[in-house]
């Protein structure tokens, strides 16, 4: 049980540090890839070595997220959160001070870990600090915070790398990590959690091995395939750890996940059609870029521009969504979303080696508004079917659909991509498959958003499920309450 009187006149306020939370993780994210080639060639590093600057940063952020819900179930929301500003705001500082690229690997999962500690409660802290009726606005702010964290990234990393050098693109963390903490410090609502709780140690370490067996599979497996025998290995550990989680969560009085929050149809398949929309999106965002440079010519800047696109549109149409959810319901604003995306998707597929930039403006713009719209609504449905004390865990698992959905997305329709080049090329290409001619490269990517179109499909079906499920609910509620 947790205490229940909320000062909501201070809603903005927890709002905004959870929105500096989002931005700053959001902004780092994109502001290092962009300086990958420097630190390679400042570092004197190569490119499977410096690859791990982000592959450890987002390896660890996935695999603390659920522990540190259930931490914050336990202990309150507002320490954890707080500290993470801390340890996030200290291993940006350390990182910029790297002497060598091993140690910036290091500096940066100190720092992924305290980017976990914000992002795995912070939209709980939101859900707690506004009232129901307010919940899918304000967390359709959160969406466009993302946004604005993607697109300010890499441009704000070129003019950094141009005027100054790559120490400077972690050392612009100090001052907002700073204002983040005091704000939160002073503003988020601290309800301390009733009764004592004991942590799930068992659980907790069987489902991280679970989860950094499934990540490394996958990062490895992109990089070498995906028969490789560790891959392999890696892939049956995730089974192996995954079965002895859930073993220990149904035999343990206190687990670290209570698994009874599935019984919950509408929790579950909120969750799962976040992570397939996060797939595809991710699959999308690694092969258009060559799709655009290699077959349609554009240079590095003018990709970027229209890439840019889609979080634009997401950012100003996810708290539109947000606030239409709360008068019409989620689940009506997440059915849109998606019918959006299966349109959106579609249109991918039509893509050529002569389409023209107009033609891919106009496929690109109902991606951003499709993701836009179906987010902020479905993440208040994941906030809104669990009890408050559960809110912890619910934020963290939301975090986490988001994190593994965008590493599985990258890793599996890269791949998926690359493999259709080679069947369409008819023979093996020593050079990859950005090297096959143009129509090779179209007629592939014709075939994974294919699969994308696929994949939404089944998350449309789902989502449709959903909302069935809740209206035949609030039928039997009324009925009930007629009584």
């Amino acid at each position: 049980m947790q205490q229940t009187s909320v000062d909501y006149s201070r809603k903005w306020h927890a709002l905004t540090a959870v929105a500096i939370s989002i931005f700053l993780a959001t902004l780092d994210g994109s502001i290092v890839n962009v300086a990958l080639p420097t630190l390679v060639r400042q570092l004197d590093t190569d490119f499977a070595t410096v690859q791990w600057v982000v592959l450890a940063y987002l390896l660890t952020m996935a695999t603390l997220m659920l522990g540190i819900g259930r931490l914050a179930d336990m202990h309150g929301k507002k320490p954890i959160f707080v500290a993470g500003f801390v340890v996030f705001t200290i291993g940006s500082v350390l990182c910029g001070l790297s002497p060598s690229v091993h140690a910036l690997i290091a500096f940066r999962v100190l720092q992924a870990v305290g980017a976990a500690m914000t992002l795995a409660i912070g939209p709980a802290i939101t859900t707690e600090a506004f009232p129901p009726h307010e919940r899918g606005k304000a967390l359709g702010i959160s969406g466009t915070v993302v946004s604005l964290g993607s697109i300010t990234g890499p441009t704000l990393g070129g003019l950094i790398l141009n005027a100054l050098d790559w120490h400077w693109i972690f050392f612009v963390n100090l001052p907002v990590g700073i204002l983040g903490a005091w704000i939160a410090l002073r503003f988020v609502p601290h309800l301390r959690p009733i009764g004592r709780q004991r942590f799930d140690l068992g659980g907790a370490a069987s489902l991280f091995l679970s989860m950094l067996s499934f990540l490394l599979a996958l990062t490895f497996g992109q990089q070498g395939g995906f028969g490789n025998p560790l891959v392999l290995g890696l892939l049956a550990a995730f089974v192996g750890f995954l079965a002895l989680f859930i073993t220990i969560e149904r035999r343990t009085s206190q687990p670290m996940v209570d698994l009874r929050l599935f019984n919950n149809p509408l929790f579950s398949v909120s969750l799962i059609t976040g992570f397939l929309t996060f797939v595809t999106a991710a699959g999308s965002f690694l092969i258009m870029p060559f799709y655009l440079q290699n077959v349609l010519g554009y240079s590095a800047g003018q990709t970027g521009l229209l890439m840019s696109i889609v979080p634009i549109m997401l950012g100003m149409a996810a708290p539109i969504a947000g606030s239409l959810s709360d008068r019409l319901g989620s689940r009506t604003i997440t059915v849109i979303g998606m019918g959006v995306l299966v349109v959106a998707y579609f249109s991918m597929s039509t893509l050529t080696e002569d389409t023209s930039a107009v033609g891919v403006v106009v496929r690109l713009l109902p991606l951003g508004l499709g993701m836009g719209i179906f987010q902020s609504p479905n993440n208040s449905a994941i906030m809104g079917s669990v009890p408050r004390e559960r809110l912890g865990i619910a934020s963290g698992f939301m975090s986490l659909t988001r994190t593994l959905g965008q590493t599985t997305g990258s890793a599996l329709l890269g791949a998926l991509w690359a493999m259709s080049v080679m069947g369409h090329a008819g023979a093996r290409l020593l050079q990859g498959a950005t090297s096959a001619p143009p129509a090779t490269q179209a007629a592939a990517l014709h075939d994974t958003f294919l699969v994308a179109v696929s994949l939404v499909l089944i998350g449309l079906a789902l989502t449709i499920w959903g909302f069935r499920q809740e209206r035949r609910q609030q039928i039997m509620q009324r009925a009930l309450g007629t009584e």
